[in-house]
């Protein structure tokens, strides 16, 4: 009986090495194809940082394609994409307190609902494929229209850049679409 609790021991001690190592190649390779990024914007002592991963376009369909319209999308790949505020933030009149959120969308042919989230994910998606947001844990959901652009962007990208008629406008492009959420620093 020790012998085989010590082969025992053994076999599932080697197993568990070769799913860590394992799960850590997988990781590495998904960010080789969909790299790491971050986009910023600070102002007066506030700021916001969105930790996101960019997939490329590779002649693919996006939307409507390899991202469904009417589907939660966990808004670029890998994990799930980080929202990081130190400051009160106003987004359709709606108040978010400063802390730590996710970023999650749903596009649309017409407009995306944008959703900030608070819970927390360790991936984007379950191993059926599906976003692993959950509704319950929703802080702000928005809307934003969809803006068609003549220029094609091979890379998702997110960038917050100072507005216009407001404090900081939150862009995501992708292939020749453009979203632009509008958000305020809550004074």
């Amino acid at each position: 009986m020790k012998k085989f609790l010590k082969w025992f021991a053994i076999v599932l001690g080697v197993l568990i090495v070769i799913a860590v190592v394992g799960f850590q190649f997988m990781k590495y390779n998904t960010k080789r194809h969909s790299p790491a990024a971050t986009a910023q914007y600070a102002a007066n002592g506030n700021s916001i940082t969105i930790d996101y991963c960019r997939p490329y376009k590779k002649d693919r369909e996006i939307f409507g394609g390899l991202v469904p319209y009417g589907e939660v999308w966990r808004t670029g790949a890998n994990e799930a994409t980080t929202f990081v505020t130190n400051s009160d933030l106003s987004i359709e009149g709606k108040k978010l307190p400063a802390g730590e959120y996710t970023l999650w969308t749903v596009p649309g042919e017409q407009k995306w609902e944008i959703i900030i989230n608070s819970g927390e994910y360790g991936w984007g998606v379950s191993f059926e494929g599906k976003a692993s947001h959950e509704a319950k844990f929703d802080v702000i959901n928005a809307t934003a229209p969809v803006q068609k652009t003549e220029e094609q962007y091979e890379q998702f990208t997110i960038n917050l850049e100072e507005g216009n008629e407001h404090d900081v406008e939150l862009e995501m492009k992708w292939d020749q679409t453009l979203v632009a959420l509008p958000i305020d620093w809550v004074e």
